[in-house]
């Protein structure tokens, strides 16, 4: 299997299989963003990001020229490489990767190469934001389009399925690939720094501490979370906002008289796994639209925590259950109290038994699984 690979820019959730990918197959990525610098502007976080992990050892890469006057994967034409069929077939390989469908250049390869060799997909949307009407018609008609050029799609859980599904995938065009994170790195133990992240924040030890971590965005609902902690009637229990954005004023301004609500800005990766490791709850209320899957849940759940998600979250359906945590409404402040308060009432004991079966949930969900089912597709 000789695998070209078409992404837009290095992310911390593909990279890990790039490298063992390629420790079993031919590999070449194709980075259609163009060489960006070390950091890059994130509006989500309103700030500039350098990840401390190395996201480019252990497979052969190659960055493609960007020719788009304002480039950037937020829109169809901030990504244009006029060269990128051509470094293809120069590089000639017998099976294309391409991850998302929704830049020019991406789409351009879909229709060049279909027919030519086989193309396999990934993406993670779902039908979970769906709403009625004629926007919902022409999309539909647009995208089952798009996917006539798919040969195999890779599935990430069970809403994406059901999308790729619904856009003209047959059962036999879809292969699970499991969306993943470093699960290794996030569960190994590290009871230093996470005792000095509760000194620093003065919870005790048989306090309970639930976790936000991502952007403070309206999508996410960290406001929603934060009127539902300030109702509750708990001691001893803290709640932990780490992250920036746009709401970061108002969280703070709503929780300033509040001893037991904490902030801690963006966090890089190689602090993550304290951050977790410190929690007993992981709490992601996201009312969408675009909370495709919530890979902060698979990190949370590989150190061992509790999960409390909406209904608008991808995973929710394939990693939560009762046995490891809860899934509430979206946008239902009286159902998330209402999940939030219960699981509370399990106190640390029954909160680190349900944790320890979110680590034994997430075990499979890896990127070795990732690999063998790719590996699988091509010899059958």
């Amino acid at each position: 299997m000789r695998l070209a690979v078409i992404t837009t820019h290095p992310i911390q959730y593909y990279a890990p299989m790039f490298k063992l990918l390629a420790q079993k197959i031919e590999l070449k990525v194709f980075y259609t963003s163009g060489k960006i610098p070390a950091g890059k502007y994130d509006p989500g976080f309103g700030k500039t990001i350098s990840w401390d992990i190395n996201l480019l050892d252990g497979y052969d890469y190659q960055w493609i020229n960007n020719t788009a006057s304002n480039p950037g994967s937020h829109h169809f034409n901030g990504i244009i490489n006029p060269d990128l069929i051509g470094q293809l077939k120069n590089w000639a390989p017998d099976t294309l990767l391409v991850y998302g469908w929704a830049y020019k250049s991406h789409l351009s390869v879909l229709r060049y190469f279909k027919n030519k060799i086989p193309i396999l997909f990934r993406g993670d949307s779902t039908l979970l934001d769906e709403k009625p009407g004629i926007k919902n018609l022409l999309r539909y008609i647009y995208l089952k389009w798009v996917f006539k050029h798919v040969d195999y799609a890779l599935y990430a859980g069970s809403n994406n399925k059901k999308y790729f599904k619904k856009y003209g995938l047959r059962e036999d065009k879809l292969v699970f690939l499991p969306h993943a994170v470093d699960n290794e790195r996030f569960e190994t133990p590290v009871p230093d720094k996470v005792q000095h992240l509760k000194n620093q924040l003065n919870i005790h030890p048989d306090d309970i501490l639930v976790l936000f971590a991502g952007k403070f965005e309206q999508k996410k609902a960290p406001v929603l979370l934060l009127k539902c902690f300030m109702s509750l009637s708990v001691s001893d229990v803290h709640l932990l906002f780490v992250g920036n954005g746009v709401l970061e004023d108002t969280l703070k301004q709503e929780a300033s008289a509040a001893k037991n609500i904490h902030f801690i800005g963006f966090q890089n990766q190689t602090h993550m796994p304290a951050i977790y490791q410190a929690c007993d709850i992981f709490c992601l209320p996201s009312t969408g639209p675009g909370e495709t899957w919530g890979l902060a849940v698979n990190e949370a759940m590989a150190c061992g925590k509790v999960i409390l998600v909406s209904d608008k979250v991808g995973c929710a359906a394939d990693l939560v259950t009762a046995a490891n945590g809860a899934i509430h409404r979206a946008d239902s402040f009286t159902d998330l109290c209402d999940k939030l308060n219960l699981l509370i009432s399990k106190k640390k004991k029954g909160l680190h038994a349900m944790g320890v079966n979110s680590k034994n949930g997430i075990k499979n969900w890896d990127f070795k699984t990732q690999v063998a089912h790719i590996i699988h597709y091509k010899n059958g």
